[in-house]
């Protein structure tokens, strides 16, 4: 086993056309359905399925078998769902320039609304059968009582379930509902017009999303990134107005479901799938705001390392130290395999077999959708997605979707379809835990005081970007929706005051900002396309800072019992709520030790991270 990264691995200067490469680099669809005139079939079945659980319609008060029989047919449905999309969703995203993979996913899109029509019926008539009645059932029927979690879990939400007529009317608003979403991918997107800048060295670059992130990570000048911020930013203050219309649309419609169905805050209409009580968040955000001091201290201790007089939010993407060392993707997949050693032999194998089983489309190629995923196909297997270009931050985002892939395997493997999905509560605990063993894996293979430099940093920052950030999205998303409840207005230096407060009272006077740093909440994509979700990450975040303690310190015979709580955590799905398939695994998010374990963790990392810097002589 490989045990050195390879600096000299060139990045690519051009893409590679998809026909040029290597098989054992890209996912294998065929796995899912051999070619187009199969998945065809497998269309039609499903639009065939669609009709015949409308046909149950009125059914199901004749008793447990007629139950039985539309939870079925619905796996049947919701598992033949799974193959139909992602065939289509997969091959568009190789090469989102062909028109007819994409109207083809289009196609599914359509077929999900007529399906989400087809089904309104269920909920209303199964809640007008008595619980009492249906528990009776449940005890005759082994089959039925399958389903228990899930029946019981649908009572539970009764009071906030509709009647037909009103299920059915929330149903046909469901594409009306998503509209300030598409219409702010379209602003931020489609319309954008990215500016040009000159640069200090006379060289003229577009700032597109993809250069502007680069040069605040590249550019050493802070002449240059001050210019590219307020370059940049200037293009959302230009329609400022526009996104606040946008976002205050987001707001009011997240406002109007929840009185709908009878909640008494948007929060708790955001949680209540989930039986998550609104405190948890409430005492999320409360405990990191007292928690900052180790963030603060980190961006002063960058601001020595650089050498800067002041300070700016723009300055925290530069490295500490340079370093152009590059990963190759063969020596990475030796290397993720032996770090997650302390998870057992046979997650081992089980992750080796996948990441050369060819799940991962590896490299970028013209027209591929830009990030990373995993996408769970039901009965066959994750496939990740990747545009891998041998940095570090590609190194640790195969780590991290990895361990998406293998919660997804395991709990597909152990459970059975209707509790096979996950919540996004627990989907990015082990993600995160994967990470964090690859990153000790690293600091404890390499001999470069650079290397560990860079390790460390990248680390922080993941615990900066992944926990702090997103619990002051969070702070800002809940006090902008309860604007809204409080009936007060919404507009665009309203939310550009309440964001800057909100950024102040976590980064203090650790970090300065340009004017343009308060119209920065129209940037961020999640407050209008998933309102409430990015408190999950942080959530996740703390669950894990617990998690890898527990995993990996300790006496042998404690480090094996948490060891099989994580991995029954990870086996149990979607099977009970998340605050008690967490807790099962050794983490109560109801009390503020989760989340002080974050505060301690980048303490700690801070320190290390402070000395190492010492010792190579740059502080």
């Amino acid at each position: 086993m490989s045990q050195t990264s390879s600096p000299e691995a060139p990045v690519p200067s051009t893409l590679k056309n998809r026909v040029d490469i290597d098989d054992r680099h890209k996912w294998d669809l065929t796995r899912i359905y051999p070619d187009w005139t199969a998945w065809k079939a497998g269309y039609d079945e499903l639009s065939r399925q669609v009709d015949a659980y409308a046909a149950l319609r009125g059914t199901l008060a004749s008793g447990p078998a007629a139950l039985l029989a539309a939870y079925r047919l619905g796996d049947e449905l919701g598992q033949l769902s799974y193959k139909v999309w992602y065939y289509a969703a997969l091959m568009h995203d190789e090469d989102q320039r062909d028109n007819e993979v994409g109207a083809r996913r289009q196609q599914v899109q359509i077929l999900f609304a007529r399906s989400a029509q087809a089904s309104a019926w269920f909920s209303p008539e199964l809640l007008a059968i008595p619980l009492a009645t249906v528990r009776a059932w449940m005890a005759v029927s082994l089959e039925l009582a399958l389903y228990r979690f899930a029946i019981e879990d649908l009572y539970r939400q009764q009071e906030h379930v509709l009647d037909e007529k009103g299920e059915h009317l929330l149903s046909l608003a469901g594409r009306l509902t998503g509209a300030p979403g598409e219409a702010y991918a379209a602003l931020s997107t489609a319309d954008m017009k990215f500016p040009t800048l000159r640069l200090s060295n006379g060289q003229d670059v577009t700032l597109s999303y993809g250069t502007y992130r680069k040069l605040l990570a590249t550019n050493r000048e802070q002449a240059d990134r001050a210019a590219a911020f307020r370059l940049f930013h200037g293009l959302y203050l230009d329609d400022l107005n526009t996104y606040a219309s946008l976002y205050d649309g987001v707001l009011q419609r997240d406002w109007f479901l929840a009185q709908a169905r009878g909640f008494t805050s948007t929060l708790e209409a955001a949680l209540h799938g989930d039986n998550i009580p609104p405190s948890v968040v409430e005492n999320l955000i409360a405990t990191t705001r007292a928690g900052v001091a180790p963030l603060q201290r980190y961006h002063q201790l960058r601001k020595r390392a650089l050498g800067l007089d002041r300070y700016f939010s723009y300055d925290g993407a530069l490295p500490l130290v340079p370093d152009d060392r590059r990963y190759s993707y063969d020596d990475v997949l030796d290397w993720l395999i032996a770090s997650v050693a302390p998870l057992g032999a046979d997650y081992q194998a089980e992750l080796e077999a996948a990441v050369r089983g060819r799940f991962i489309d590896v490299y970028e190629n013209p027209g591929k959708r830009s990030g990373a995923y995993s996408a769970s196909v039901y009965g066959v297997h994750p496939y990740v997605l990747m545009n891998y270009n041998d940095t570090l931050d590609a190194v640790f985002t195969l780590a991290h979707e990895m361990g998406h892939s293998m919660h997804t395997l395991l709990a597909h493997r152990h459970q059975p379809f209707a509790y096979a999905g996950y919540t996004i509560f627990v989907a990015e605990v082990p993600s995160t835990l994967n990470e964090a063993l690859f990153l000790e894996f690293m600091l404890g293979r390499t001999q470069d005081p650079a290397e560990r430099v860079v390790l460390l940093t990248h680390a922080i920052d993941e615990i900066v970007g992944t926990f702090y950030s997103q619990v002051m999205f969070a702070d800002f998303e809940l006090a902008a929706h309860r604007l809204v409840e409080q009936g007060q207005p919404i507009t665009a230096d309203g939310l550009s005051a309440l964001y800057m407060d909100t950024v102040r009272a976590y980064h203090g006077d650790a970090v300065e900002y340009e004017p343009q740093a308060a119209s920065t909440w129209a940037r961020i994509h999640h407050f209008f396309a998933s309102p409430y979700y990015v408190y999950q990450y942080a959530t996740c975040y703390a669950s894990t800072a617990q998690l890898v303690g527990q995993v990996t310190a300790g006496a042998p015979e404690a480090r094996a019992i948490a060891r099989e709580r994580y991995l029954d955590l990870l086996r149990a799905g979607g099977s009970d709520y998340p605050m008690a398939l967490l807790k099962r695994a050794g983490v109560d998010l109801a009390r503020p030790e989760a989340v002080k374990a974050v505060e301690g963790q980048l303490d700690a990392l801070v320190s290390r991270l402070e000395a190492e810097l010492g010792a190579l002589g740059v502080i």
